[in-house]
């Protein structure tokens, strides 16, 4: 059973950076699928960026509201995937996920519902 555990949330002043991380066990983070959402209060789930899984070239997929500022990598030794925040705004303020599956068509890839293995989620608040 693979299972995704979310760290490195916080609080960042606006402009700020942040870096979280999804460890992956049950599984090889090479061999999924992973995507990054988050929810903030009272809002839907908002799908951020995804990375295909290695045997598919690891192609990335962004949202056009974080493009420019938020970078997804993998570091297939440590079975991780991480989500660099830069630039961040009060309005990056949530919860946010990691999501994991073992097969997805790109176009699937924004689709939450599509995933099969969530975290937790840690929380981001970016105010001054």
């Amino acid at each position: 059973q693979v299972r995704l555990e979310e760290s490195g949330g916080g609080l960042a002043q606006p402009g700020g950076s942040l870096r979280l991380s999804c460890v992956v066990s049950g599984g090889s983070v090479s061999s999924l699928d992973v995507g990054w959402f988050r929810q903030a209060p009272g809002k839907e789930r908002e799908f951020l960026v995804a990375i295909r899984r290695s045997g598919t070239g690891g192609r990335t997929v962004y949202a056009d509201s974080v493009k420019g500022r938020f970078v997804i990598s993998r570091d297939n030794a440590k079975n991780t995937v991480f989500l660099q925040m830069n630039a961040l705004k009060p309005e990056d303020t949530a919860i946010y996920y990691c999501a994991a599956d073992r097969s997805l068509m790109l176009s699937s890839l924004p689709r939450g519902e599509n995933y099969d293995y969530w975290g937790q989620g840690t929380q981001v608040t970016v105010s001054s």
